[in-house]
């Protein structure tokens, strides 16, 4: 639950900034993790503006240079998670473990009050702390992630410490289906359905696609519902750009169980001339003879 209440055509241009800022951060440099972004600025739009129910900012306004790696002498830089408010019994918190949607988040954070509109002036730049691919400096990250499969356990092991000191918050973890073919990943569920973690709740961008192509081709994951439910979890599968849908999602029944959220979504979602590049599109590099077009649809967001 968001300070401000946004309506679900104002969480619509909350996303739609996103895809624009980020297609924008495309034809600036010639590539980035675009179709991250279409897939997941709807997801993460609702997230931040209607489903937790995170504190004010405390994060710097600013982007910060960066703050060197941690250390036994360097443990009192910023964290990313700052920026998602202050540690509190009743607040949510939020772990996102694919770390390459870094440049969503940034622009989520922005987009809602939580950061400078311009931060993204700064993002990858050497010795700032925007960096594409997200760490524990980086805003609105609570933790180094990147290793398949931990960042989501780092997660429930939070939301069983929270459980057992009685905190009513909740802890929400951000995965790409890639990830459900890392074992860990299921030992993590199997583990938080044993515990009744139902403070824990697992959101999945389903977009279909991984560094390879589809992931259907590499290594099939369904039937996911059955899959979840079996390892112990409350599982609902629903429309990740139906904004409505999504937010309803949290509201599904799951006393004593976690709850994961399976929003399927398309990598090409606010940017058609990416389908002709489906489903290889885990980093996009803008042909030039394709820039008129995608340049076109950045205009006309």
């Amino acid at each position: 639950m968001a300070e401000k209440n946004y309506s679900t055509a104002e969480i619509q241009e909350v996303a739609t900034s996103i895809r624009k800022q980020i297609l924008g951060v495309a034809l600036k440099t010639g590539g980035c993790y675009l179709a991250q972004a279409c897939s997941s600025a709807d997801i993460i739009a609702a997230l931040y503006t209607r489903v937790m129910n995170l504190g004010p900012s405390i994060g710097c306004w600013e982007p910060i240079p960066f703050p060197g790696v941690p250390g036994p002498d360097n443990m009192d830089y910023q964290r990313g998670s700052a920026y998602n408010g202050a540690p509190a019994a009743d607040k949510d918190r939020f772990f996102v473990s694919c770390c390459h949607y870094a440049s969503v988040i940034y622009c989520a954070l922005a987009a809602t009050g939580r950061i400078s509109p311009d931060c993204m002036d700064k993002f990858n730049v050497d010795g700032w702390n925007m960096e594409m691919i997200g760490a524990e400096h980086s805003p609105g990250f609570e933790n180094t992630a990147g290793s398949l499969g931990q960042t989501v356990s780092i997660a429930a092991g939070t939301a069983h410490a929270r459980k057992r000191r009685g905190d009513t918050g909740r802890v929400f973890a951000l995965l790409g289906d890639g990830e459900l073919q890392e074992g860990q990943t299921w030992e993590c569920i199997q583990t938080a359905g044993y515990y009744g973690l139902d403070n824990f709740i697992v959101i999945i961008d389903a977009n279909g696609q991984q560094v390879e192509g589809k992931i259907e081709d590499q290594m099939a994951i369904e039937p996911l519902i059955t899959r979840f439910e079996s390892f112990g979890a409350a599982c609902v599968s629903v429309d990740g750009h139906d904004i409505d849908a999504f937010a309803t999602a949290f509201d599904t029944h799951h006393e004593g169980r976690p709850l994961v959220v399976i929003a399927r979504t398309r990598g090409t979602t606010g940017v058609p001339p990416l389908e002709k590049h489906w489903p290889f599109l885990h980093f996009v590099r803008i042909p030039d003879a394709e820039r008129a077009e995608f340049q076109a649809v950045y205009d006309a967001m």
